[in-house]
């Protein structure tokens, strides 16, 4: 998806009611649509929230891989996030959504807001009457499986993390263990990203009462292509928001330390948040801010060439994108041994750190700079098993058959023909 000069309205609410939000949204007037589609083709709605991250890059995927494959898709998107660059995207693909594109105000915490959200994305799902209604990340799915209508749809949860990444024992944590408890009797289909997640959800908040699926995220051939890396690339590059579950506050101490040990090792750290300001004081007081450029939001893979091996030293991940897209392009990677990244390097795991080990990241970072060879094997070997079980197509399809199974045992659930779109 390329930079695009025409970007959607940021409405920081739902679109005007008197006007079609597809119409709007760029998308295909929709009437009796069935006669376009065969009869196989799914009516698949997806609801998220902020349209960021590796949740967004996840949702888009498979949109375009249902599109492709002759389904009738549709988004529902947070419209306060995701700035122009989420913009830019949405609105690539909004002309092949032949459910359209709506964007709704959605806080990422619970509030009394909710209630018009639910009510509003309740209208639009009666109207589609769909198929699959996919919830992804806590708040999207959370709304996916309270709105009302859409009898005959199965509804679907894909965490991506979300709730499961509260920390047990505290408030929030609790809370939101408890809300994915009753929401679980509200779920035909959890469609977990890696063999983590779905431990982690049988761990905190119970068995599953439904179907339920692993399916990776992939990657698409282009990712293959080599890195070609540029002349002042630094030691290393981090990729990844500038948040506390990051880490990069280890990395910048772990590069003070190298430096007091007379190793001075230059980095890139790629990314924006909340920590930005903090994480740049940081490096001052720990006299390395010469050794750190911040350079802001960066696409994955030109970020890699500013660096010639990648550092992740998460303290929780889900299946990182970041990892698979460096994978494949046979970057050598340092990365913590959380969420589903063993699932990535499979054999190599052996490989990975444990998070907020000072002293292994710092062993890791000089034993890669000391044999560059080592770190080359280990990254051809991941890159190879990413190129066989963590594909796109193989992403795409593993949910589409999960889909189907889930329907097939779902009792009521046929397709229905004609559909008909006024407005939100």
């Amino acid at each position: 998806m390329g930079d695009l000069s025409g970007v959607l309205p940021a409405t920081g609410g739902v679109l005007p009611v008197a006007v079609s939000a597809d119409a709007v949204m760029g998308a295909p007037a929709i009437d009796g649509a069935q006669s376009a589609f065969g009869p196989a083709s799914l009516k698949i709605l997806h609801v998220l929230r902020a349209p960021l991250g590796g949740l967004f890059r996840h949702v888009v995927d498979i949109a375009h891989g249902q599109i492709a494959r002759g389904h009738r898709v549709g988004l529902i998107v947070d419209s306060t996030t995701g700035g122009a660059r989420a913009d830019a995207v949405l609105a690539e693909l909004a002309p092949h959504l032949a459910l359209g594109l709506a964007r709704v105000a959605i806080a990422r915490e619970l509030s009394f807001a909710d209630v018009a959200a639910l009510r509003l994305i309740g209208r639009r799902v009666k109207r589609l009457d769909p198929d699959v209604l996919h919830g992804h990340g806590a708040k999207g799915a959370a709304l996916a499986r309270l709105c009302p209508g859409a009898p005959r749809a199965i509804r679907v949860y894909t965490p991506h993390g979300g709730s499961l990444v509260y920390r047990p024992g505290t408030l929030a944590g609790g809370f939101y263990r408890m809300l994915e408890w009753l929401l679980k009797w509200r779920t035909d289909l959890f469609l977990f990203e890696s063999d983590y997640i779905a431990a982690v959800f049988r761990g905190e908040v119970g068995e599953p009462r439904a179907m339920v699926r692993v399916v990776h995220n992939g990657v698409g051939e282009a990712e293959f292509a080599p890195v070609a890396v540029r002349p002042d690339a630094t030691d290393i590059v981090c990729v990844g928001e500038l948040r506390p579950v990051k880490a990069i506050d280890v990395l910048i101490s772990a590069l003070a330390i190298l430096a007091r040990r007379g190793r001075r090792v230059s980095a890139t750290i790629a990314g924006e948040g909340p920590q930005g300001a903090e994480l740049k004081a940081l490096a001052e007081r720990l006299g390395v801010a010469g050794q750190v450029r911040f350079i802001g939001h960066c696409p994955a893979r030109a970020a890699f060439a500013m660096g010639r091996m990648l550092v992740i030293p998460s303290r929780a991940e889900s299946l990182p994108y970041v990892v698979l897209e460096a994978a494949a392009a046979g970057i050598p990677i340092i990365a913590t041994r959380v969420g589903g990244t063993p699932e990535i390097f499979g054999p190599q795991a052996a490989h990975l750190i444990a998070p907020d080990d000072m002293t292994a990241l710092v062993g890791a970072i000089s034993a890669a700079l000391d044999d560059p060879a080592e770190v080359t094997r280990v990254a051809e070997v991941v890159q190879a098993r990413v190129r066989s079980e963590f594909s796109v197509e193989t992403m795409v399809e593993g949910g589409l058959a999960a889909y189907r199974e889930a329907l097939a045992k779902t009792p009521g659930r046929a397709k229905t023909g004609a559909i008909h779109i006024t407005n939100f």
